[in-house]
């Protein structure tokens, strides 16, 4: 079983490529609150749905200080497609090795249609300036996770 994150515990560091080309590290976005969300795949439904939702709540993401990071072991250059079909307005950061997901505890043993399979598990990650981890949220749902963020974290 993948070890799962809870609050208080220190966020794992990463560095990663972008879907532009540039590389991407936790310690680049110290001193900023940071919401980091796991997604499966990019340019499915569910994946669009929800890169589609932090797209349209960045400004009051922003507003509210927090810096969005999507991840997905999808490579940078489908990345770079996701961004530019969905106008997607936030880093994308690939992790092909799937490292940085096991060590979030979002890859590992999930249910898919009532069976047990080993994948991504959709999950977000509340990160404070410090880099230690507020909210830890596994299993959250493509559809209406970031309305229920929002309201978590206070932001209208």
């Amino acid at each position: 079983m993948t070890e799962r994150l809870t609050p208080g515990d220190p966020a794992p560091e990463f560095t990663l490529p972008t879907d532009n080309g540039d590389t991407l590290t936790l310690e680049d976005l110290r001193g900023r609150k940071v919401i980091l969300y796991v997604y499966p795949a990019a340019m499915t439904p569910g994946c669009t749905t929800q890169a589609c939702d932090f797209r349209d709540s960045l400004g009051s993401l922003q507003a509210a200080g927090f810096e969005v990071v999507g991840i997905s072991p999808d490579v940078p250059a489908k990345l770079a497609k996701f961004r530019e079909r969905d106008a997607i307005t936030f880093p994308l950061v690939s992790d092909q090795d799937k490292s940085v997901l096991t060590a979030y505890g979002a890859f590992g043993e999930k249910q898919l249609y009532g069976k047990t399979v080993t994948g991504v598990i959709r999950s977000t990650f509340v990160i404070d300036e410090n880099g230690t981890i507020e909210k830890a949220l596994y299993n959250v749902k493509a559809t209406g996770h970031v309305a229920k963020l929002r309201r978590d974290l206070g932001i209208d």
